[in-house]
């Protein structure tokens, strides 16, 4: 097992789905590369803060006794009504967990890989540079007021200082073929880049990835989408993305 095939079945093996000999090759790789055995770490902290941010809830009792049914009868030969009813049983859960309100963080590679390495290069780039900012200030109201007139758009911007996320500043930056607010917050010594810019649309949940060892998420809200990438720890960066959310 190589590098390419680590990477493809990593999120199975932090899971444990890998069968028996997979996760052996798996282990074996893991044992001789840095790189990988960082992937497959970072990828389990995903999985834990995962499991610390859902709510669970529990199904009506009526729902229950049709799926115990269900699965009574499953050992025995079931005509294709049958599977008709499972998988209506499916769709009911499918609509009792969105019904539910409850934010998921999704740790699966992002659909908009081109933008994320995009994000990424950009918040390396203000690091290298030393330029995270072009205007330096911890008041909302003074870094909201700075992208009148440099966008076409007011980005939202949230004061977090008494929840660990200082404001830093702002600046101007480009992604995905458009003008976009980097927006700069800071945990302990680890800054973090918030790119917004307009995407109207239904408002989305907060989705995750890791990228040359940064860790990314994305969500959208209120017609804009929003980039937050850090080398800050997958649980606290979840946190930042919670209460730019819901900042009340």
């Amino acid at each position: 097992m190589d590098c390419d095939d680590l990477r493809a079945l990593v999120q199975r093996y932090v899971d444990g789905e890998l069968a028996p000999e997979l996760r052996a090759e798996a282990e074996t790789h893991l044992g001789g590369c840095a790189d990988c055995r960082r992937l497959a770490e970072q990828q389990q902290r995903w999985r834990q803060a995962v499991r610390g941010a859902l709510s669970y809830h529990r199904a009506p009792e009526t729902l229950q006794r049709s799926v115990a049914a269900m699965a009574a009868r499953a050992d025995r030969p079931a005509p294709r009504a049958h599977w008709r009813g499972w998988a209506m049983a499916a769709s009911i859960l499918l609509s009792v967990a969105l019904s539910s309100g409850v934010t998921t963080y999704l740790v699966a590679p992002s659909p908009q890989q081109p933008v994320m390495q995009e994000v990424v290069a950009s918040h390396v780039r203000s690091l290298m540079a030393d330029h995270l900012t072009d205007v330096v200030s911890s008041n909302e109201h003074t870094v909201k007021p700075w992208f009148h007139g440099k966008l076409d758009f007011a980005p939202p911007v949230e004061d977090l200082a008494a929840h660990g996320f200082p404001l830093i500043g702002g600046r101007l930056d480009y992604l995905d073929r458009q003008a976009v607010a980097a927006l700069i917050y800071r945990h302990a010594q680890h800054p973090i880049n918030l790119f917004v810019f307009p995407s109207p649309g239904p408002d989305t949940p907060v989705s995750s990835a890791v990228e040359n060892g940064y860790n990314i998420l994305h969500w959208r809200s209120g017609d804009m989408m929003f980039w937050a990438v850090s080398d800050l720890e997958a649980r606290e960066l979840a946190n930042f993305a919670r209460l730019m959310r819901h900042p009340g």
